[in-house]
């Protein structure tokens, strides 16, 4: 079972990444993307993983260490919670980027393999979206551009973003 948790933890999100790399202009994409209910499968997915091993959880996070995380780890429940709970952040901080890009104007060729990395290797995916981002908005502004406030996260659900 729980080994099915596990890789249903990944099949939840990967629709919603496909749209986001394969569809990025497609009306439906921007406004499923928009939406921070995306991420709601992988948390019921992570729920039924993180509830067996609840007290040795939260005894890791409580009192952060490597061997606590460590001895999760070993525990199939205990590492396929954490795994559910990556692929969750990691689908949120995607539409994050895919929502910025759009308003930032980035292409989606440029996009697409960027959001594959993050998909692979998010701290490397974002760390290099960041330097894209920081470069954008410089250019931007050294063009006289008005810029407009950066996306947060509460703009995964607001309605009417240009697109």
């Amino acid at each position: 079972m729980t080994s099915t948790l596990f890789d249903l933890a990944f099949y939840c999100a990967a629709p919603f990444w496909l749209l986001m790399i394969l569809a990025p202009r497609w009306h439906w994409t921007l406004r499923i993307v928009r939406s921070p209910l995306t991420v709601l499968p992988v948390l019921l997915v992570y729920l039924a993983l993180a509830l067996p091993v609840l007290p040795e959880l939260w005894a890791a996070v409580r009192s952060p260490s490597l061997a606590g995380f460590q001895a999760l780890m070993v525990m199939p429940d205990g590492a396929g919670a954490i795994w559910a709970q990556v692929i969750a952040w990691d689908l949120l901080l995607g539409q994050w980027m895919f929502l910025e890009a759009r308003r930032l104007g980035l292409h989606p060729l440029l996009m697409g393999p960027l959001l594959v990395l993050t998909v692979l290797l998010s701290p490397i995916g974002l760390l290099i979206f960041l330097v894209l981002r920081a470069v954008r908005t410089a250019r931007r502004r050294a063009d006289g551009y008005r810029s407009t406030r950066p996306a947060g996260p509460a703009d995964l659900h607001a309605k009417g973003a240009a697109g």
